[in-house]
């Protein structure tokens, strides 16, 4: 059963690296998700506090990705349809790779414009809006991605310090 859970932990790990670039996956939620899959496991002692400190950074970090891009468009002079408009064009963005990995950040910002042009901003106001919506983006998108990575170098650290328990057979 150990292995079964180190696997789906790993899982978790993968797919909240994804979710970390994909609106609809709440990555740190589910990076945390498999650190917790891995502390269940019998070979590995709990260790609430671990898990504890890194849930409360994972909800924060999941409620900031709410609010940075809004505070970016607002702050740039823009309006909710810059923040709809950034989120249409990252999905434009995995849905029809066109531009290959620059796409993932030519086309939020594409969309932002268009979001805000759609909204009767001038094309000043709206390209400032735009880069305020993309710039809020790109920050909540490296947050989520940094603490995925962290929680995968803790899922690895961790499962490696307890490989011996984890895989006695190898022993």
């Amino acid at each position: 059963m150990d292995i079964v859970l180190l696997l789906l932990g790993f899982i978790c790990m993968l797919i909240g690296i994804l979710g970390s670039f994909l609106p609809v996956l709440p990555g740190p939620p589910i990076s945390w998700l498999g650190l917790l899959l891995l502390y269940l496991t019998k070979a590995i002692p709990n260790n609430w506090w671990v898990l504890g400190v890194t849930f409360a950074i994972a909800l924060i970090v999941f409620a900031l990705d709410y609010v940075i891009p809004a505070m970016g468009t607002k702050k740039f002079g823009g309006t909710k349809a810059g923040v709809i408009g950034t989120t249409i064009g990252l999905l434009v963005a995995l849905v029809f790779p066109v531009l290959g990995p620059f796409g993932i950040i030519v086309w939020p910002f594409v969309g932002a414009l268009v979001g805000e042009l759609l909204n009767k901003a001038d094309k000043k106001t709206a390209t400032k809006a735009a880069f305020g919506s993309f710039l809020g983006f790109l920050t909540g998108t490296f947050l989520k991605f940094m603490v995925a990575i962290i929680y995968l170098g803790l899922f690895i650290a961790t499962a490696w310090e307890y490989k011996s328990a984890l895989f006695p057979y190898f022993n």
